[in-house]
């Protein structure tokens, strides 16, 4: 039990930092490239931020007919998104940084340790292609990460473990 407690806890530390490394990135990236997006794409991706919020409402059992979800609400988070989504198809197309198989395949088993029966969860993820997909742009964020990474200067910054875990006073 300790060994299996020891590597959940190594496993949530080590998505930790990647989601801090990952979130800083995407904020550099942003910085360094400032463009104007259609109002279009916003518009859009806003529309299917709200209609999201309305399904997991619906899911968690809120009607939301009765819950008013209105587009606008998202518009900042939509203009990031479609500003990073255009940053970041650039650069993977210029860049060859495509996902393959084996690290989609590395990515859903990784994730599929912390569950009860990871081949259930695999097969779950394979059965699927909008699940397989959703990884595939996991991965993709992962090797832009990554390419940044390589190609910039880095400084290696200590962290406590409760301010990583957002667990700090």
């Amino acid at each position: 039990m300790r060994d299996e407690v020891r590597a959940n806890l190594e496993r949530e530390v080590k998505k930790r930092v990647q989601a801090r490394v990952k979130e800083r990135v995407m904020n550099l990236l942003l910085e360094a490239n400032p463009i104007d997006v259609p109002r279009a794409l916003v518009d859009l991706e806003a529309r299917q931020m709200a209609e999201s919020a309305r399904r997991d409402l619906q899911n968690r059992g809120v009607d939301s007919k009765n819950t008013p979800i209105e587009a606008a609400w998202f518009t900042e988070q939509a203009t990031r998104r479609v500003k990073l989504g255009l940053i970041l198809a650039e650069l993977v197309k210029e860049n060859q940084l495509e996902p393959i198989p084996e690290q989609v395949r590395s990515l859903i088993e990784e994730s599929a340790k912390s569950y009860e029966d990871p081949s259930e969860v695999v097969r779950w993820y394979y059965s699927q292609p909008q699940r397989l997909a959703e990884a595939e742009g996991l991965v993709i964020e992962g090797n832009v990460v990554d390419w940044v990474l390589a190609n910039a200067k880095t400084t290696d910054k200590p962290v406590v473990f409760d301010e990583l875990m957002g667990t700090a006073a």
